[in-house]
């Protein structure tokens, strides 16, 4: 086996366990998925709590069924809302509700809190964290800031 097709592996595998944790804590306590909390927190990046739902699925790397599908559950538990366009029918935004800002809140606190325990020192050192962030953005993986 090639070391690229090794390391392609390795994050992959490195991947799945890092959904696996954050899966498990976000489900725990807030009765999300990591999916979930990654749509609600680019939610709560845009301006003003919301997006057309197109704009979503490209900020997240999804279909727009893929997104209508996601959105579906969190729509029904009342963090997120469909809104029209009041110019043009044909577009619908997705809207943080004030609920799910609040809970959006005590879920990034949960996530910073289970990044926190999985890069903690001293086997992760910030130049490490830092490096690691590095290589992952030439990988095409992007962060909070969507860059």
């Amino acid at each position: 086996m090639s070391d690229a097709l090794d390391t392609a592996l390795r994050l992959v595998r490195a991947q799945t366990a890092l959904v696996r944790r954050f899966d498990a804590r976000l489900s725990g306590l807030h009765g999300v998925s990591l999916a979930d909390f990654t749509l609600l927190l680019r939610l709560g990046q845009a301006h003003g709590g919301r997006m057309r739902r197109v704009d979503l699925a490209e900020a997240l790397g999804l279909t727009a069924s893929g997104v209508t599908r996601g959105l579906a559950p969190l729509e029904r538990i009342g963090m997120v809302t469909r809104e029209p366009d009041a110019r043009d029918a044909r577009v619908a935004y997705a809207a943080l509700t004030a609920t799910g800002r609040r809970r959006l809140t005590e879920m990034l606190s949960t996530a910073e809190e289970t990044a926190a325990e999985i890069f903690a020192r001293p086997a992760w050192p910030a130049a490490d964290i830092a490096g690691l962030a590095t290589l992952l953005t030439r990988l095409g993986g992007t962060g909070l800031s969507g860059r």
